[in-house]
This record gives structure tokens, sequence and C-alpha cells, in this order.
């Protein structure tokens, strides 16, 4: 299967990120129409023939001014309706960010599970197929869904920064509580492996109930080390302070934060210029237009994840694997 069977459409407010994945991929992005009514309500449709071809969306459900994350998935929604409707063989979504991703279980009695929901409502649509990057639990994300749910991860690009610039460093990789802890676990192996000694790990006590975060004993030795904290998301940012503070009370060197999805919300920016953090990596999954300009490039750095998924979608395209790209093959 060649890419001529390929279309690849990015949705307006996605559309810098999939110019970036259509380069990589190297193709372009096929033609849209999306159109506001005065009463609020909008229409989205493909301008190309996709009859039989295998369609790809890019939308990354994240709410930003104008644009509210509901806004974002009735778009997504309502245009793999239209592609589908106008006889595309197969098409896939492909969320960088995945909304309500976190809302995976109850917690409380009566509580949604708001994942589930959103699985159902792309499954209606007829969504052949979802793509995302590091959601919070991937084993719910992926059983929410009765159709193939797709999951990348961005260690490999947190792996690559790191291995370039700790060569000579001892090194210990933090998990923020005791949910990550496989994540960094996987995380830890790979950077061992990357620069070609060991690596110690260790996690913190952390609790949460009604939103406050509790907690802040470190298991494991920080002293002397520099210190990368492993988690998928930052909201305000308390969590990822608190181990920070932790570390650096504990005798760390350094400490680094490698966190997939900056969504960067209230106090955020305060919270990240602690000098407790010696610098934030994110991905570019979503912007960071919430942050002050000041500390872009200085205290936090985005790292790009469009050739991530241009890969992904190559290899799901022609068929190829996506358990050996993440394993680095």
């Amino acid at each position: 299967m060649t890419l001529d069977d390929l279309c690849l459409f990015a949705l307006d407010t996605s559309r810098p990120y999939g110019e970036r994945v259509a380069k990589d991929l190297g193709v372009a992005l096929c033609a849209h129409e999306e159109r506001e009514f005065e009463d609020g309500e909008h229409k989205a449709r493909p301008l190309e023939n996709v009859r039989g071809k295998d369609v790809y969306v890019i939308q990354s459900l994240y709410g930003e001014p104008g644009m509210s994350v509901n806004d974002k998935l009735v778009r997504l929604l309502f245009f793999i309706g239209a592609v589908k409707d106008a006889s595309a063989a197969r098409v896939t979504a492909v969320c960088p960010y995945l909304a309500y991703a976190r809302k995976d279980r109850r917690s409380k009695s009566r509580d949604p599970v708001s994942s589930r929901y959103v699985a159902q409502l792309f499954e209606t649509l007829g969504t052949d197929r979802v793509l995302t990057l590091d959601v919070h639990n991937p084993a719910a994300y992926q059983n929410a869904f009765r159709i193939p749910a797709e999951h990348l991860e961005a260690s490999g690009l947190f792996v690559a920064w790191f291995a370039a610039r700790l060569q000579d460093e001892a090194v210990v990789v933090v998990s923020p509580d005791v949910g990550g802890v496989k994540r960094a676990e996987a995380f830890r192996q790979a950077l061992a492996r990357a620069l070609g000694r060991p690596v110690a790990s260790t996690f913190m006590e952390k609790s949460r109930s009604e939103g406050v975060v509790s907690g802040a004993a470190v298991v494991g030795e920080v002293g002397g080390r520099t210190a990368i904290i492993i988690d998928d998301l930052i909201s305000t940012g308390t969590t990822l302070a608190r181990a920070a503070a932790a570390c650096k009370a504990l005798g760390a060197k350094r400490v680094y934060a490698a966190v997939s999805h900056g969504v960067f919300v209230g106090a955020a920016g305060q919270v990240l210029a602690d000098p407790a953090l010696d610098k934030v990596l994110v991905t570019d999954a979503i912007p960071p237009f919430r942050l002050p300009p000041a500390l872009l490039g200085s205290r936090v750095e985005v790292l790009a994840s469009a050739p991530l998924f241009a890969e992904a979608i190559r290899r799901l395209h022609s068929g190829g694997s996506l358990v050996e790209l993440l394993a680095g093959a």
C-alpha cells in the first residue's frame, strides 16, 4: 500500500501540528472546510475525494481561548461522520492529547466514567481506530474502546534528550506517586540502556482527596544525584513542585521533569519558576500557550512529537508494527 491511498486532514485548531506531521510523513494535508453559523452551530467537510481511502484526522483535544475541549471533540466527531458518509475505507482519529482520558474509573458514588463515554461516541460515528500519546492509564484507555486504540509514548523523546546531556552524572528517576511507578520504571530501563550504565529509581508518597494533594516522603536515595521526575501530565504543577522540593531537600544536585502533556492551568507558571526545578520538558501535543514567554527555552523546553506520529501513521497505513516503533526498532 502506497501513501497515494492515504488522506491526512488536520482540523483548523490543530493545523500547525498537522502541517508538521504532514511534512515528516512527506505528504500534503488534504483540503477541508469548516464553517461557522450565526447561531453558534458549525459544519466541517472534506473538500477532496476520500472514497476508498485510508483517512487520518488530526485534532488535539485540549481547551484553549475561544475553543473548549467539548467544541473540539464535537467538531472532530462530526468531521469523522462526514468522512465516513463520503465512503472512506478507514478513518483514524489522531488525538495527540485525548480529552477525558483521566476520568477512567468511579472514585465516588454515581461518578461518570467519561473515558468510556468518549470511546462510545467515537465508535458510534464509525471511527475505525484512535491514536493518541501517553494517556494517564493505558490499560483503561485500551479497555474503554472496542475498536483498536493505539497508544504512543514520549519516553523515547525524553531518553534521547537526557542521554545527550547526562553522560557523566549519577541519575535517579523519580515517580511523583505510586501510580506512576510502571511508567517511571520503563523510562529508567530505557535511559540506562541509552547511557550504558545503571540508573536508580525512587517514588514519592502522595494522596489526593477533593483535589487536595498531601504526602511528601521520598522512598529511595536521591542525594548527590540528578533527579528526573517522570509524569504524564502537568496541570497546576503542584505535584511536580512538591516532588522537586522533596528531592532538593534530600540533596539532589539537579532536578528535571519530563512530562508528556503540559496543560499548565492556574498558577502553573509561578510553580515552574521555582528554583527547585532546573528544567521541565514537555511535548508539543499541547502548545504551552498558557505559560509566560520568559519560561520557554529557559525553564521549559518543548520537544517535537510530530515525527513520532508521522511514523506511527506510516506504519498503520502500511501494516507495520507500532510495538517495534516504541521499542526503537
